[in-house]
């Protein structure tokens, strides 16, 4: 399964910390914010680590873009001010500098952990150590954190953001004198990744397909805003079914193909999945299957068809 870790922050006692942190002017600030956050983030964590019982997860890195999380209203603008030591024009300045025209391909993904390091640095932190208590806890489970830096269109994206990761992992793990070993991965959503998988499979253990945004970036338009004209396409036969529904075997679903085919010769032990709501579309998973693709991850309701749908899969293909 996929855990989004930006689901985390929409609780009433949690959004003024992550609100706090955005609109810090120092790294000093910043930290001091990610410090309250860490502990309900190690939290969220050990819980999940214990809901599945030695089962695998993967964990992304936070992915939106941070406009997203600031408030809207008077009275929560004031209330940040006032946590912040601002006054309420320069929240408002904040808030209005985080505006983006195109935000799907603005300031999200491992461009976030860029920026702001310290976030990979915290996420990390809390990932190691609700791990190591969990396998402390249960030495019969197999506890494996699986961290995936998402939207990288470039190794040296993944390997800025890795080094990160791994350097703080490896502090937590060696100060807790525990054996615990984990894999960094990406997700593989923006053409260029598929396009130099044979690069980012070097510095990758896993890649994650996701198709939603791969399908945006390969189609060139929004998946929120296709719904505009997507009617007159089915109308005019250009298009069967929502690119968006059933994945697009021919174009997507060639760099999905190609990345496999590139990644895997370099990084023998490279394995791939996919995360989105192709994931849960029967035709999507038997291609998934065809490809060489390891897992499908989907949403929750969509759980029981994609398991039948790889079970078919693999029967037709013996």
């Amino acid at each position: 399964g996929l855990c989004r870790t930006e689901h985390m922050f929409f609780e009433a006692d949690r959004i003024a910390a992550f609100r706090e942190m955005i609109c810090s002017d120092t790294v000093e600030e910043r930290k001091a914010a990610l410090a309250k956050i860490e502990p309900m983030q190690q939290g969220d964590f050990e819980a999940l680590y214990e809901a599945l019982e030695g089962c695998p997860v993967t964990i992304r890195f936070l992915d939106p873009p941070l406009h997203e999380f600031v408030p809207t209203e008077e009275e929560d603008i004031k209330k940040l001010a006032d946590a912040q030591g601002k006054t309420v024009e320069q929240i408002k300045a904040i808030i209005a500098s985080l505006h983006e025209f195109n935000p799907m391909m603005g300031h999200r993904g491992c461009r976030l952990a860029v920026t702001y390091p310290e976030i990979a640095e915290m996420q990390t932190k809390a990932i190691i150590k609700a791990a190591i208590n969990v396998k402390k806890n249960h030495p019969d489970w197999t506890v494996k954190p699986e961290i995936m830096i998402p939207l990288v269109g470039d190794v040296k994206e993944l390997k800025f953001v890795k080094k990160v990761v791994v350097e703080t992992a490896d502090a937590e793990i060696a100060a807790a004198g525990s054996d615990l070993t984990y894999e960094v991965g990406t997700m593989i959503e923006i053409p260029r990744a598929a396009l130099t998988a044979d690069e980012i499979a070097k510095e990758a253990d896993f890649f994650c397909f996701g198709t939603n945004d791969l399908t945006q970036m390969t189609y060139g338009f929004s998946r929120d805003d296709a719904g505009k004209f997507l009617g007159a396409y089915y109308d005019a036969k250009i298009f069967e079914s929502d690119p968006f529904a059933k994945l697009d075997q021919t174009g997507v679903g060639k760099l999905m193909k190609m990345a496999i085919e590139l990644g895997k010769p370099v990084n023998n032990k490279l394995h791939c999945g996919i995360c989105g709501e192709h994931g849960g579309d029967p035709t999507s998973v038997e291609f998934c299957h065809e490809i060489g693709l390891d897992y499908v991850s989907c949403s929750p309701f969509r759980v029981p068809i994609a398991r039948l749908a790889a079970a078919q899969a693999a029967i037709k293909n013996k």
